[in-house]
């Protein structure tokens, strides 16, 4: 069973559940959304990382794209470097790249995002845009 897990998951010492979450950008990555009456607000944990160190993008498609890159580290805090001296006990915190996608909604004024990030937790904010009601039009009947 050992060598089925460190095949499916890595390093066997490593708790399978937590490797699952760190490869999945969706669960590594929890966001929160919600709508007041001018504007949607989208929140996400992304603690350790700077604003340098994610990118807020939205396409054509109306689709709001949250990204970014956390560096492995070693021992004295600096990323990228590997070194085979160190032993790691246990890894916990998700490494890697992530990303996410938020289909917006057709009032969103996409020209009007704004985004901010402050001790780990990115804000965006999507203003609405007051989108015109469909208006009844009557019909008249003719005789014949």
């Amino acid at each position: 069973m050992s060598s089925l897990i460190s095949r499916l998951f890595g390093d066997e010492r490593l708790d399978p559940f937590l490797s699952v979450i760190n490869q999945c950008p969706v669960l590594n990555t929890p966001t929160d959304w919600k709508e007041t009456p001018k504007a949607y607000v989208l929140v996400s944990d992304l603690p350790g990382l700077k604003k340098e160190e994610v990118k807020v993008e939205v396409d054509d498609g109306r689709v709001l794209q949250i990204s970014g890159e956390r560096k492995v580290e070693d021992d004295n805090g600096s990323a990228g470097k590997n070194d085979t001296e160190y032993k790691w006990h246990r890894v916990e915190r998700y490494r890697g790249k992530f990303l996410r996608r938020f289909k917006l909604p057709e009032n969103s004024k996409i020209d009007e995002i704004q985004a901010s990030m402050e001790n780990g937790v990115l804000t965006v904010t999507i203003p609405k845009q007051e989108v015109p009601k469909p208006q009844m039009k009557v019909v008249e009947i003719e005789a014949h």
